[in-house]
């Protein structure tokens, strides 16, 4: 299966996607299997994995989980180049457009590349944009960048335009995990408007009436996490309110 392809494929359809977050630092294998099995129940079209900072070697595990008990697509959000494992169907492989710390442009990925071609996994170059979210979250502290401010429309239309003409396959607008608000339907209007490639949006989602305005706004994939580690219960109707779009 070509994920790629399958976003796109989706996005030349105009059908939306649901992807759902997991963080394994916060892995309970119990409450995974329980949450893959709702996430299968509720027609959840990918499980992206990984987190800004991984203290507990659970990677392995909590895909294993999810391939045992699922076919959802599991697909690496990796926040460093320790979130690379072969066992996933892709990664996201994350260049931080909208800082200017040359670690996350490319330095990392100089690293990861012998072990991305050794993998022998799908990689999908993503032109990654951290939006002002009202706090500081762990994805700004550990890429020591600056977000693009909430209210710089300009900004992030002209950054993401940059993304796609250097080549990154995907963008990904995130108000990073913990978001106290989220990206604006408006930013991302005006991004859409500019892109031709898919469009990815997460942080701060909490509600199915969120996530229906984030995709009614523009974005091909919404992205949750938080709300969903407190409220199972959420995928079903979060997972409606994308697909009936």
């Amino acid at each position: 299966m070509n994920i790629y392809d399958l976003i796109a494929g989706k996005k030349a359809r105009k059908y939306k996607k649901f992807a759902v977050l997991i963080d394994p630092d916060k892995v309970d294998q119990k409450k995974l299997t329980h949450l893959v099995d709702v996430a299968s129940k509720s027609c959840v079209d990918f499980f992206f994995v990984g987190g800004s900072l991984l203290t507990n070697d659970t990677l392995d595990l909590t895909i294993k989980v999810i391939k045992d008990n699922c076919i959802i697509p599991v697909v690496l959000f990796p926040g460093n180049t320790m979130q690379i494992n072969k066992n996933a169907d892709a990664l996201l492989l994350l260049s931080l457009i909208s800082g200017r710390n040359p670690e996350m442009l490319i330095g990392k990925h100089v690293i990861a590349a012998p072990y991305l071609k050794a993998s022998k996994l799908e990689i999908i170059p993503t032109g990654y944009m951290l939006i002002e979210s009202g706090k500081p979250t762990a994805a700004l502290y550990m890429s020591n960048s600056t977000p693009i401010p909430a209210d710089k429309n300009d900004i992030a239309v002209c950054t993401a335009m940059a993304g796609e003409m250097l080549g990154q396959k995907l963008i990904y607008m995130d108000a990073g995990s913990g978001a106290i608000i989220t990206i604006s339907e408006k930013m991302i209007a005006r991004v859409k408007e500019n892109l031709s490639v898919p469009l990815i949006v997460g942080g701060g989602i909490r509600t199915p009436a969120k996530a229906h305005d984030v995709c009614s706004a523009g974005a091909d994939i919404v992205v949750v996490g938080n709300a969903i580690e407190e409220n199972v219960r959420l995928i079903e109707n979060i997972s409606d309110a994308v697909h009936l779009i």
